[in-house]
């Protein structure tokens, strides 16, 4: 397909500036005209709605009552989506000159793909790479690791590659790939989602690519900080569902061993004994937030 539309979905929650920049952003390097921009609003305090569209008149903005995290803010603006391509984005990156072209090569390449992310680079740092790629998540651990993260960018990884996952901060999926997979999975809210989304899509067959010619910079953790409870719980909780819809069961034996014996007594007491009383009780709802959740899929 020629020129196909591109639907771009970001989500912005009292982020107003950062949506701005990210839009002026794609004023002044996006090289792909087709394409519509939807920006979803996860109930903001305040109405962003004068300051982006000043920026960039023809978006799409949807306001959403309330925060319906990251997986249930995107399924909204793909709901909402009228592209053959959907370009699932974080709105605290700013995109660089064929990066969307760059994007779609990959589909027109390889009949296999199912989802394809571009390499990021720290905003702030540019020239060091955030992510060219996602290592397996740890049948152990329950924890992965973004291949060249931190790596200053010479070249190591200019190679396009099939590697285990997309970065959820940028993500192009056909639209007949979630007719078929279904939208994000929205008991994640935030975190491990897009592990859990490029399993599906893998299961079905299709492949998860990286391509490097397509390059964009992120600011990171704009939205929810650095480290706080919101976190905790949400990486705690979802830690713990992602192993269970998707390791092995001799796998799943392994990690629930490890974190019992292991992460439980070693993040109780490590939060005990600096005071982070919130930090612990996000810890602990998050492991029994389990105790009422049976595995589905979409």
């Amino acid at each position: 397909m020629d020129n196909p539309l591109i639907s771009i979905v970001t989500l912005t929650w009292n982020t107003t500036e950062v949506t701005c920049d990210f839009l002026r952003s794609l004023n002044e390097h996006n090289t792909y005209k087709n394409l519509e921009v939807i920006v979803v609003d996860n109930g903001s305090r305040e109405d962003p709605t004068a300051a982006l569209t000043a920026i960039y008149p023809a978006i799409k903005l949807i306001r959403n009552p309330k925060n319906l995290g990251f997986t249930g803010g995107n399924n909204v603006g793909i709901r909402a989506a009228k592209g053959d391509y959907l370009f699932i984005v974080n709105n605290d990156t700013e995109v660089t000159p064929g990066l969307l072209e760059g994007l779609l090569e990959i589909f027109d390449t390889y009949p296999d793909a199912g989802i394809v992310s571009p390499k990021f680079h720290y905003f702030f740092h540019k020239g060091t790479i955030e992510y060219a790629g996602y290592n397996t998540v740890n049948i152990l651990t329950g924890r992965n690791g973004m291949i060249g993260c931190r790596e200053k960018d010479e070249g190591q990884y200019n190679e396009i590659k099939v590697t285990n996952y997309a970065h959820g901060g940028g993500m192009m999926v056909p639209r007949k790939i979630i007719d078929e997979i279904g939208g994000l999975p929205e008991d994640f809210f935030i975190y491990y989602e897009e592990f859990d989304w490029c399993d599906q899509i893998k299961r079905k067959g299709y492949k998860v690519y990286y391509q490097p010619k397509s390059l964009i910079y992120h600011k990171e953790s704009m939205s929810t900080g650095k480290a706080s409870a919101f976190k905790t719980f949400y990486h705690t909780k979802n830690r713990i569902y992602y192993m269970r819809r998707n390791a092995p069961k001799a796998g799943l034996l392994v990690f629930f061993a490890y974190f019992t014996f292991f992460t439980v007594p070693k993040n109780t007491l490590t939060f005990m004994l600096k005071g982070q009383k919130d930090h612990l009780r996000s810890f602990w709802k998050g492991i029994l937030w389990q105790f009422n959740r049976s595995i589905t899929f979409n």
